[in-house]
């Protein structure tokens, strides 16, 4: 173990990154999100996958264990894995993301950073099936991203929209399907003023996702068509 770290067990059994320099993820959490700020995203990209690398490496390799997330440094390195975890995502990376979220769950079970419901997604796009499968009592109803997985695996595999998600969706995250089933998914300034601020709408809310998984509908664009199919004459 470098002496510049110590992973510290805690009392409840799970464990904390104590650290400085090259460990101090809160640091270096902080340093990828201005370089990203500053427009210089291969950097923060590098960065936060760097300090990845030094997360992974200390972790042991018999063993899977649990971090804390109540933990200020600790927490910064959870929020690096997924920040990189959907680095590569966008990159279009999906054999990189899902080792990455995996990880991460590994390591952080009560899924602080809602992990779960991108690599649900990704798992669909590989069509790994067991593992959706075997994930998705963790994709709850309540979630829009989770419903959209469910809806979107149920495409995939059937080739039709199970009925029974697609009026819940509609139902209960209508602005998600509106934005899904939309032409248009502008990042413009009434957009960024939206998401920047204390309480953003759902509208913003729905168009954040779909521009941070844009990657999948332009591969998959047949699922996006057959949104596009239920909107209302309204709607259009």
């Amino acid at each position: 173990m470098n002496h510049n770290t110590i992973l510290q067990p805690t009392d409840d059994q799970r464990f904390e990154i104590v650290g400085r320099g090259r460990y101090d993820f809160v640091r270096r959490a902080a340093a990828a999100a201005k370089m990203q700020a500053d427009g210089d995203t291969e950097a923060a990209c590098n960065e936060r996958f760097h300090a990845f690398q030094d997360i992974a490496a200390l972790l042991p390799d018999d063993e899977a264990i649990e971090l804390r997330w109540e933990h200020s440094n600790t927490a910064a390195a959870i929020g690096i894995l997924r920040d990189t975890a959907v680095d590569h995502f966008l990159l279009g990376d999906l054999e990189m993301t899902m080792a990455i979220l995996e990880l991460l769950l590994d390591i952080d079970s009560e899924d602080h950073t809602c992990a779960v419901e991108l690599l649900a997604l990704c798992y669909v796009a590989a069509e790994e099936w067991d593992a959706f499968d075997d994930m998705s009592i963790d994709l709850s109803d309540k979630s829009p991203s989770a419903v959209i997985a469910r809806l979107w695996a149920g495409w995939r595999r059937n080739g039709s929209l199970d009925e029974g998600l697609l009026r819940l969706l509609c139902r209960n995250f209508k602005e998600y399907f509106e934005e899904f089933a939309s032409d248009l998914h502008p990042a413009d300034e009434e957009y960024l003023r939206d998401i920047s601020s204390a309480s953003p709408s759902r509208a913003a809310e729905a168009r954040e996702m779909w521009l941070q998984t844009e990657p999948l509908w332009r591969e998959f664009s047949d699922f996006i068509a057959a949104l596009q199919e239920r909107k209302t004459p309204r709607d259009r």
